[in-house]
């Protein structure tokens, strides 16, 4: 059974994603590869990331409307599981972009990357109960 913290958190979420899915496809049908800055072009390119913000504020909205501090402290372990995995990811891709020639990797991309951090932190939230004790 879903506790009502949870149920809200996907009841935020689930139209914070189709209106960023919808942002980037309307994004990338309206700006053509390529295109200057030009103030029109950067207002619809930043729209999609006014919903990466929606999904950040949903996010800690569901921290603080958590009531069972265990839980919460699951869901902030794995947010630092994944802030840990992204920051040590771009800083490495970025020193070998610096010094050699990888192929550069849009910023874009680490958004995504934290993401799949949070299931990497899930992961280890579920190997780590069985060994953790009431002091630990």
């Amino acid at each position: 059974m879903m506790d009502t913290a949870r149920r809200r958190y996907i009841g935020r979420m689930i139209p914070i994603a189709i209106a960023y899915m919808v942002a980037v496809f309307v994004a990338g049908s309206i700006i053509p590869n390529g295109a200057a800055p030009t103030p029109l072009t950067v207002v619809v390119a930043l729209v999609p990331a006014s919903a990466v913000v929606g999904f950040i504020w949903a996010m800690g909205r569901y921290l603080t409307d958590l009531t069972d501090e265990y839980v919460r402290l699951l869901e902030v372990r794995k947010a630092l599981v994944a802030t840990a995995l992204t920051l040590a990811l771009a800083s490495g891709w970025g020193i070998l972009e610096l010094f050699t020639t990888v192929p550069r990797v849009p910023l874009f991309y680490v958004f995504p990357l934290w993401c799949i951090g949070l299931a990497v932190g899930s992961l280890v939230n579920r190997l780590t109960i069985g060994n953790a004790g009431p002091c630990t």
